[in-house]
C-alpha cells in the first residue's frame, strides 16, 4: 500500500475555471517508485463534449473510472435526451468512490466542464469527498503549481489568458518535483466543445 500511495501522489494536474470555459493541464510522466514507467502517460481525458477529467493515481484505477463515467454519461444522455451536467457527473463519480471506501480506487480526480451553468470544477478524493473549486491542482507537484496559480490566476480571466498560466504551472512543477516531467498536455472546454492542443501549439503558448 505504501508504494501505491506514493504512486498516487506522483504527478501534477491543474484545472482552472474561466469566464468562457475551463482549462486542463497535466504532465506526461508516470512513475513507479524511482522508476519513470512512462514518458507519455495520459492524465487528461474527454468524458463528453462539455466535460473533461484529470487523474492522479493508479493507472488501472483511473482508467477504469474514466471508462465508467464515459459509459454512464452516454447512458444518461440516451435516457434523459440531454447531456449530463458537470456536477451530476462529479457526484456520480463521488458515489462510486465512496461505495468502495473499504477497498478504494487509488485515485484523485479533477472533473471540469462548461455548460449552461458556466465553468465548474470539482475535486474528488479517493474516499468520495467532493469540493467545488475555481482553481485546483492535484499530485505531488501541486504545491509548486499552486505557487504559480495563486500569483497569476484571477477569477474571471478568459481561456486565452489562462492557457499560458496553466502551462507555466506544470512546467514549474517539472523543475522541482521529480515525479512530474517530460511533456505538458493541455485541453480546453468552451462553447465549441472539448479540444486538446498539439505539442507545437503548447510550445507557442509557453513562449
Amino acid at each position: 500500500m505504501e508504494k501505491e500511495q506514493k504512486y498516487l501522489e506522483g504527478t501534477t494536474t491543474v484545472a482552472l475555471a474561466c469566464r468562457d470555459g475551463v482549462v486542463l493541464a497535466t504532465d506526461t510522466r508516470a512513475t513507479a517508485g524511482y522508476l519513470v514507467a512512462s514518458k507519455i502517460a495520459r492524465k487528461v481525458y474527454q468524458i463528453t463534449e462539455s466535460i473533461g477529467m484529470t487523474v492522479a493515481g493508479s493507472v488501472a484505477d483511473t482508467q477504469n473510472l474514466v471508462n465508467i463515467l464515459r459509459a454512464e454519461a452516454r447512458y444518461f444522455s440516451l435516457r434523459e435526451g440531454a447531456p449530463i451536467g458537470t456536477r451530476a457527473a462529479a457526484q456520480l463519480t463521488a458515489n462510486i468512490l465512496h461505495a468502495y471506501i473499504f477497498n478504494p480506487y487509488l485515485a484523485n480526480l479533477l472533473i471540469a466542464g462548461f455548460g449552461e451553468d458556466g465553468s465548474r470544477i470539482f475535486f474528488l478524493d479517493l474516499d468520495g469527498s467532493m469540493t467545488e473549486e475555481k482553481m485546483a491542482s492535484i499530485g505531488s507537484g501541486s504545491p509548486v503549481a499552486y505557487g504559480v496559480l495563486e500569483n497569476d490566476f484571477k477569477e474571471g480571466m478568459s481561456v486565452k489568458d489562462v492557457l499560458p498560466v496553466a502551462v507555466r504551472a506544470i512546467k514549474t512543477a517539472m523543475k522541482r518535483d521529480i515525479a512530474t516531467g517530460n511533456e505538458v498536455m493541455l485541453a480546453v472546454i468552451t462553447e465549441k466543445g472539448y479540444k486538446e492542443f498539439s505539442q507545437a501549439e503548447i510550445k507557442k503558448i509557453a513562449a
